[in-house]
């Protein structure tokens, strides 16, 4: 089974050096351990565009798509066997990168 394993910034900041080797060997783990797939870094949402093509032409506005002190920050894509497997490398992975994490399932 494969998960969407989100970092969740607040505002914090750009990661620190100790967070950026801390999340590098975190990295290096999940590789070494078979369960890396993709991962990601994320910018900030402020140069973001908003592409809505629903109607009769697209339309392109931006900025963010939602207004928020968080914002998605990076993600991984983690294959794991279960959702306790990858609630357990999600808490190490907060822990590394000092951010709030979301799991979600791929269907």
């Amino acid at each position: 089974m494969q998960y969407l394993v989100s970092v969740i910034d607040d505002g914090t900041g750009p990661e620190t050096a100790t967070e950026e080797a801390a999340v590098d060997a975190f990295n290096d783990r999940l590789r070494s351990e078979g369960y890396w797939v993709f991962a990601g870094g994320l910018g900030s949402p402020s140069p973001a565009t908003v592409v809505d093509n629903r109607g009769s032409e697209a339309v392109f506005t931006d900025g963010p798509f939602v207004e928020s002190k968080e914002y998605l920050a990076g993600f991984w894509i983690l294959e794991a066997p279960d959702l306790d497997v990858v609630l357990r490398l999600a808490a190490e992975g907060s822990r590394a990168c000092n951010r709030k994490i979301e799991v979600r399932p791929f269907l």
